[in-house]
């Protein structure tokens, strides 16, 4: 191996190893955002929710159920559906 290619190495396992706890962080975030969009999914399978019913199926704070249902609304994984007194019905787009 050229000594350009093995001092690359080496800089690219020093900033691995310097930035290992915040690659972790980053890790672990993303597998509970998995499990939560995972859990909100299951919720709706079986038609349409509110997002206070999503939160109470899920146990997730309201206000986060509805910035999951909102981030999968725009990315078109949710359809908002009819109005059921003061809150839309949201269900799992047809894919």
């Amino acid at each position: 191996m050229s000594d350009k290619k093995k001092g690359d190495k080496q800089a690219l396992k020093a900033l691995r190893q310097e930035r290992k706890t915040s690659i972790e962080r980053a890790r672990n975030a993303i597998k509970t955002q998995n499990k939560d969009i995972k859990a909100i999914r299951a919720a709706m399978k079986d038609g349409g929710r509110t997002v206070p019913e999503i939160a109470e199926a899920t146990g997730m704070p309201t206000a986060q159920v509805l910035m999951y249902v909102a981030t999968l609304k725009k990315y078109g994984e949710v359809a908002e559906g009819p109005k059921d007194g003061d809150y839309f019905k949201y269900e799992l787009a047809a894919k």
